[in-house]
């Protein structure tokens, strides 16, 4: 995962649908599977807008913003339950959706509206999944294809997430992880229909798609 250096006065912020908690448990326990240190760093989810440096003090601009996405969108359901990967040109394997990709796709799009404080261009085509194992050995991406294969999850998705990344500290004793890889906390949950959901950690729904294994993708 690419992590923008934030500037003195700004912060890391990424926007996703988070995986319900038992689905995402079952994710966490495919990526320890393949090896993956990233396991237990990165909650599992659908990402809507990737790693983004902006200022700190655009943040309520940023809730706002987020706030109006959400006023606009109605719950739609996923089925997530096609394992796909990107390799060769990119060493990760995926869950990807069966339903429920347009909806997503028009749910970024209208997070990254130039006219908000959101707008940016995309390093790849925007293709939502939920990452089961990214850059580890070559046994761990089989490894996690083989026991993805067994997942299948249906949910409904009624709320998106504000999450900032938090840096490790320099010099930071664990190899396994790089530095840059510090963890990510839910700032605001916004549930569709415009209220600030209650419980940022509540059971969520997520969406991802299965693309062609020669079309890269940003993959957390």
């Amino acid at each position: 995962m690419q992590i923008p250096a934030p500037g003195a006065h700004q912060c890391v912020i990424g926007v996703a649908i988070a995986l319900p908690s038992h689905y995402a448990a079952q994710v966490r326990a495919v990526r320890e599977a393949a090896g993956d240190p990233l396991a237990e760093v990165v909650p599992p989810h659908i990402t809507l807008l990737p790693p983004t440096a902006v200022d700190v003090d655009a943040l309520e601009e940023v809730m706002r913003h987020l706030r109006n996405v959400a006023a606009g969108t109605s719950p739609f359901e996923v089925r997530l339950d096609e394992v796909g990967t990107f390799r060769p040109v990119s060493p990760v394997v995926y869950l990807g959706l069966r339903s429920g990709a347009e909806e997503c796709d028009r749910l970024q799009v209208r997070v990254r509206d130039r006219r908000g404080p959101l707008a940016r261009s995309l390093s790849f085509p925007f293709h939502p999944h939920v990452t089961l194992a990214h850059e580890v050995a070559e046994d761990g991406l089989d490894t996690a294809a083989r026991k993805g294969a067994d997942l299948t999850m249906n949910f409904t998705v009624t709320e998106l997430h504000l999450y900032r990344h938090r840096s490790r500290p320099a010099g930071h004793g664990d190899s396994q992880c790089p530095a840059s890889e510090g963890g990510w906390d839910v700032v605001a949950a916004f549930a569709f229909g415009g209220s600030l959901a209650p419980d940022a950690s509540a059971d969520t729904a997520v969406p991802a798609v299965s693309v062609p294994p020669t079309t890269p993708a940003v993959s957390v």
